[in-house]
């Protein structure tokens, strides 16, 4: 007769670094990685020799993995009741990460952070202090930003999108209009893109008060703003450069925004069965066009 072998709740327990790790949820750490890079390449003082490749990829450490992995735990952390209700199998709500490992995950990697920062320029590390007040604003009570789709969104925008473009370009060299004018704008239309996520907890927000902007404007309204979101930021930016003469840019961003349209009709067409392929396809392009937008800053 054979016997059934089962694991003990202690031998399910992930190891302390992947449940760190896992805090930290790598996927989130690409918009700021990207958004640095971008605003390296917007610099035009940005070159293919080693010494600026490292720059590069330890200020993409920086804004990825270092602080945007801390605003992530630290926002996990704020909304661990919520995430009872939500996600009760997740790390902290589970019980399965103490308050210990949280502070000192957070401490480790806010010092880790701060410290690339002061070695990229005194601007860059301001910027990062500023971020990190973002983030605890947008988590933390009495503040807890999320609350509210509209304040949460424009926190989380300016601190991954545009504080990381401006910290990427500061690294380089020294910060000019244009690329302050398209951070900006960018950051503006990702607040739309962060309206996305929250299609996957519509009913658990409700329920604890956070009116995110699916839950304000239900599900097909919040794709209209989304969309109106993203498409005024990309055509203000076509706009840009078309001013600037840059006719190339303009039109590979055209081109770029029109590839996105048969995803963005399947998303309005019915947003709560759509939303994962829409964040998937129709905002990788979105941040192709940064790129692209980037690279027209550096011509210019």
């Amino acid at each position: 007769m054979s016997s059934t072998n089962f694991a003990s709740p202690q031998e399910k327990r992930p190891a302390l670094l992947a449940r760190s790790i896992a805090l930290m949820k790598p996927i989130t750490w690409f918009a700021a990685m990207w958004a640095f890079l971008c605003g390296a390449v917007a610099s035009g003082e940005f070159g293919l020799n080693l010494g600026d490749i490292l720059r590069l990829s330890i200020g993409m450490v920086m804004a990825g993995p270092l602080l945007c992995g801390a605003s992530q735990v630290i926002n996990d952390y704020f909304d661990r009741e919520i995430d009872a209700i939500n996600e009760p199998d997740r790390l902290i709500p589970s019980g399965m990460v103490s308050t210990g490992q949280i502070v000192a995950t957070t401490f480790v990697l806010l010092i880790a952070g701060f410290a690339i920062a002061l070695f990229l320029g005194r601007s860059v590390a301001l910027l990062t202090a500023f971020g990190v007040l973002l983030a605890i604003a947008y988590s933390a009570p009495p503040i807890r930003a999320k609350r509210n789709g509209w304040a949460g969104n424009t926190l989380v925008a300016i601190s991954y999108e545009g504080l990381a473009w401006l910290a990427g370009h500061l690294a380089f060299g020294p910060l000019t209009t244009g690329s302050l004018l398209i951070a900006l704008v960018y950051s503006f239309g990702t607040h739309g893109i962060m309206s996305i996520n929250d299609y996957k907890s519509i009913d658990g927000d409700r329920k604890a008060g956070i009116r995110t902007i699916p839950v304000q404007y239900g599900p097909h309204k919040a794709a209209w703003l989304i969309l109106l979101t993203m498409n005024f930021a990309q055509f203000v930016v076509v706009g840009y450069f078309i001013l600037q003469g840059s006719v190339i840019t303009s039109a590979v961003i055209v081109g770029i925004i029109l590839v996105q349209l048969p995803v963005q009709r399947q998303f309005i067409k019915d947003p709560e069965e759509n939303y994962l392929k829409f964040s998937a396809i129709g905002v990788s392009f979105f941040v192709w066009g940064m790129l692209a937008a980037a690279f027209g800053l550096s011509a210019l």
